[in-house]
């Protein structure tokens, strides 16, 4: 229903794009050794023929890396895995192809090239993407859709985010045509120019024959439908087909980090990360930070406080202190402006370093650098009873930082049914999706948040 007059043209550009800059950068360092190299004029066919099989690999993986299918509702941070885990590739097929070819300026400008094209592609694909961001925040390029239905949390929590998000660029028109019938639906889409229908599953407000008639008339005028599940009975987990004998077994499928090399590779980043930190950071930032809080209030150094972690196994995490000495730290959570925390510890907080002494949990092997944080003994038992697949987070180890940190989602802030379910299906989708590019972005972005400060962290 909704005209799109330059989205579909955009994606060729872009791609049209990156085979510019594949080759332009390769001719550049060429021209630059040409004559450093001694490479003779018929060394240019060999050039030509590299340019062709990079670019075609780089469309070819494309297709694989999903690189050009970008929703508008992507976050950076999912976005910059994708991004980061395509240029990697790219960049072991320059290395892979200059070892295997004859051509004597690839061999000899291998790691130029892939150093210069990993630096190019990702500061242009990053100002690509926050620039559509900011001219969908402006009100352009945006999609018209609707919501049809009934009202409950997992439409809330829909709604909050596209609203909240301005840069996915989703303007929502509510539908006010009293009775729901297909003719009140129709003029509504023709008068606002609808782009999404958003509809709850097995909605008990929209009889199944209203439903077959919506779903007939939106295929007709070209709107889409999009189906939200509910948060409790959305099925989280996978099945595949598998077989005793001869007798057919649905059984779940395994997750990312089920898998033994994925888990291996895992503990053995976060064993090799935490000691690097433990021995160049907090060798002598634990000294300094411990001087503080002594000077600052009376207690210990470190607050130790009994956390769920994997399979909810309980152990002890480590932490700065950050409060005066009282008896509620196991019992009452933490408010805005709360009188117990001190003046050091604020600062602490503001910046995660009351944080750093867990690089000792992750090399005791309790937690993970990347990974759903683990609450309060308090929080957890309160939300696992009240939220659907709140204990899916307890399938990997609770990390240091997570990808709902590092999207702002504190949790218990706000309203409880809104705010700590859209942790839960933050964390829910890490467990589902995690990859080691998603752990190095998360971290990265985390670093980002410690030197510019997490107005969300108190």
């Amino acid at each position: 229903m909704q005209q799109l007059r330059f989205s579909r043209y955009f994606k060729g550009l872009i791609i049209l794009l990156d085979i510019l800059i594949i080759a332009a950068v390769f001719v550049f360092f060429f021209i630059r050794r040409q004559n450093e190299l001694g490479i003779v004029e018929t060394d240019w066919e060999q050039n030509i023929l590299s340019i062709l099989l990079l670019t075609f690999f780089w469309i070819l993986l494309s297709g694989h890396t999903k690189l050009y299918d970008i929703a508008r509702n992507l976050t950076y941070t999912l976005y910059l895995e994708r991004m980061v885990t395509h240029i990697l590739i790219f960049l072991f097929g320059i290395l892979l192809l200059a070892r295997v070819s004859n051509n004597v300026f690839l061999q000899n400008e291998r790691f130029s090239l892939a150093f210069t094209l990993f630096v190019v592609f990702l500061s242009l694909k990053s100002a690509i993407f926050f620039l559509l961001k900011y001219i969908r925040s402006r009100g352009i390029n945006f999609r018209n859709i609707m919501f049809l239905g009934t009202h409950n949390d997992s439409r809330t929590i829909l709604e909050s985010i596209l609203r909240e998000r301005t840069d996915y660029g989703f303007k929502i028109y509510e539908y006010n045509g009293g009775n729901l019938n297909t003719n009140g639906i129709i003029d509504f889409w023709k008068n606002h120019g609808i782009h999404t229908l958003y509809l709850l599953v097995n909605d008990p407000a929209i009889p199944r024959t209203l439903r077959a008639e919506i779903y007939r008339e939106a295929e007709l005028h070209q709107v889409r439908i999009a189906l939200i599940p509910e948060i409790e009975q959305y099925n989280f987990f996978n099945y595949e087909l598998n077989y005793i004998e001869t007798q057919p077994v649905l059984t779940q499928t395994k997750f990312p980090l089920d898998y033994f090399t994925n888990f291996t590779i895992k503990r053995v980043f976060d064993i090799v990360f935490s000691l690097a930190i433990l021995i160049f950071i907090c060798s002598w930032l634990f000294p300094l930070v411990a001087v503080l809080i002594k000077l600052n209030s009376k207690g210990p150094v470190f607050f130790l406080q009994e956390r769920y972690g994997f399979h909810d196994e309980i152990f002890k995490c480590i932490k700065f202190r950050t409060m005066v000495v009282n008896n509620e730290s196991a019992t009452r959570t933490t408010q805005k402006n709360d009188s117990r925390i001190t003046s050091v510890g604020k600062f602490l907080r503001k910046t995660s370093l009351d944080e750093m002494p867990q690089f000792i949990n992750v090399l005791l092997g309790h937690m993970s650098v990347v990974g759903p944080r683990p609450h309060m003994l308090l929080i957890d038992n309160y939300y696992k009873t009240r939220i659907g697949r709140y204990a899916i987070r307890s399938l990997v180890r609770p990390g240091i930082t997570g990808l709902a940190q590092v999207n702002g989602l504190r949790g218990d802030e706000g309203d409880m049914s809104i705010e700590m379910k859209k942790r839960i299906l933050a964390d829910s989708f890490y467990v589902k999706n995690w990859s080691f590019i998603l752990d190095l972005v998360i971290i990265f972005k985390t670093i980002l948040l410690v030197i510019t400060g997490d107005k969300k962290a108190g």
